[in-house]
């Protein structure tokens, strides 16, 4: 039996055109379709719908998955005061963000297994005992001959 979803943190997703855009979906698609988490609608947030509004701020636990350091789902929050509980940034997990690709299958599996983890452990509480303050995991060590990118540079 599934748990009540209204009990399970929300998941929020960058959807955009790189393939770490749609591996950042595909993880937040799969914690959803296993119960871990409900998937919500980050570009509702950005556009200020209300009712996905009044969602983000039911005060349940928020996983961000960004799939590059522009971290679109980070800023669509902030803008309305939310800062998400577990917030992650896949490429510092390695993902590689490619245009006119589909993301890696595997590499998924991979990011998928180590957010579940992350996820089993307690949750940090904020002033008022409720889930808050964001946790990061540890990097991924670096590929080898990895090079620091700008994040403006991955925009064009």
């Amino acid at each position: 039996m599934r748990p009540d979803k209204h009990n399970l943190p929300l998941v929020y997703s960058c959807s955009g055109c790189s393939s770490a855009a749609q591996l950042a979906n595909h993880v937040a698609l799969q914690l959803d379709r296993l119960g871990v988490a409900e998937m919500s609608c980050i570009a509702g947030v950005g556009g200020d719908v209300p009712y996905l509004l009044k969602i983000a701020h039911s005060g349940r636990p928020i996983v961000a998955l960004d799939g590059c350091p522009l971290a679109c789902v980070k800023s669509c929050l902030s803008r309305h005061g939310i800062e998400a509980d577990r917030h992650y940034q896949l490429n510092q997990y390695g993902v590689k963000k490619r245009y006119h690709a589909d993301f890696d299958l595997d590499e998924a599996e991979a990011v998928i297994s180590q957010v579940m983890s992350d996820l089993k452990t307690p949750w940090p509480l904020r002033a008022d005992k409720t889930p808050g303050q964001p946790t990061k995991l540890p990097a991924r060590p670096p590929v080898s001959g990895a090079l620091s990118v700008d994040p403006a540079s991955l925009c064009k």
